[in-house]
């Protein structure tokens, strides 16, 4: 079976892994520098670079050091990639620029608007918080708005039970993924802006009917029941996606064991003394190759 994430995506991938890395320093300028390259790089290459960036940004780099400003900005980023599909699709989208108590992404369609934010983890991170989410918040940053999205890579979602579906259905917010964002996107591109902008009404419409419920399988049925029974075009999609989905967790692991199998190296190769400096520092590279190497497809694409 051919691939679907072409070597040209990862090659994407990794350098904006190192353009943010070079950016990043002053927040305020970088993000205005970050937003202004990545336009153009859509603007210039059209939906295949941004379905490039979307079927791979959901892991923050393990190469980036934890609150730092390649970080931050990578969060903005995200953001970034965020506020672009929402225009690709026809809505009128912005990235909001304050950063306390209100959501990062606004959009416009002609009937609702919404607000939006994009979540990414370290494929290490064990814990995950359903504050980390953000649910909750979202609610109180809709600011009017009757809808609100979060978005988040799909391999990083609870499957069984959690909190986070109950605030969603709760508080009628629409718990998303990049990867259901790049099938609205394709979808967008082959049939028009229209119909996906009718789709992204039914799927909000959909998360405001559900009963409030912290089960999974019935959140993601409704939500991908929505989709498939919206157009019979759908499905090639789809399909596509729910390959891309289990390529992305694999090129999203090469990427941070290679990075971590050098700091092992490297680590070896100090004498004593500048081993145990840096032991301080790295003493959980261990735990957090366990941790990636148990990241694996989930099977929210065979909910259907």
């Amino acid at each position: 079976m051919s691939k679907i994430i072409s070597d040209k995506a990862v090659e994407r991938r990794q350098y904006w892994v190192e353009e943010i890395r070079k950016l990043s320093g002053n927040f305020s300028n970088d993000t205005e520098k970050l937003e202004k390259e990545l336009e153009e790089e859509i603007n210039k290459n059209g939906t295949p670079a941004l379905l490039d960036h979307l079927r791979l940004c959901g892991n923050i780099p393990e190469s980036y050091g934890h609150d730092t400003s390649e970080e931050k900005l990578y969060s903005k980023y995200t953001d970034c990639l965020l506020s672009l599909t929402y225009a690709a699709i026809g809505l009128k989208s912005f990235v909001l620029k304050e950063r306390a108590d209100a959501a990062d992404v606004e959009a416009f369609a002609k009937e609702y608007s919404f607000v939006a934010d994009a979540k990414a983890f370290r494929l290490s991170r064990t814990a995950k918080n359903q504050k980390d989410f953000k649910v909750q918040a979202m609610q109180g940053w809709k600011r009017g708005k009757p809808y609100a999205m979060v978005v988040c890579p799909i391999y990083q979602l609870p499957t069984s039970s959690s909190q986070i579906y109950q605030q969603a259905t709760t508080q009628n917010v629409c718990v998303f993924t990049y990867s259901h964002l790049a099938l609205l996107l394709a979808y967008s591109e082959a049939e028009g802006q229209t119909k996906a902008e009718q789709l992204l009404m039914k799927i909000f419409e959909t998360v405001k009917a559900l009963n409030p419920s912290k089960n999974a399988t019935d959140y993601w049925l409704a939500i991908n029941k929505t989709i498939l029974s919206f157009s019979k075009k759908i499905e090639p999609f789809w399909n596509t996606e729910k390959g891309v989905a289990t390529e992305s967790i694999a090129i999203a692991k090469e990427e941070a064991l290679t990075f971590l199998a050098q700091e092992r190296e490297k680590i070896m190769r100090m004498s004593h003394k500048e081993a145990l400096n840096e032991l301080i520092r790295v003493h959980k590279i261990e735990n957090r190759i366990k941790t990636i190497n148990s990241i694996s497809d989930n099977g929210l694409f065979t909910l259907n």
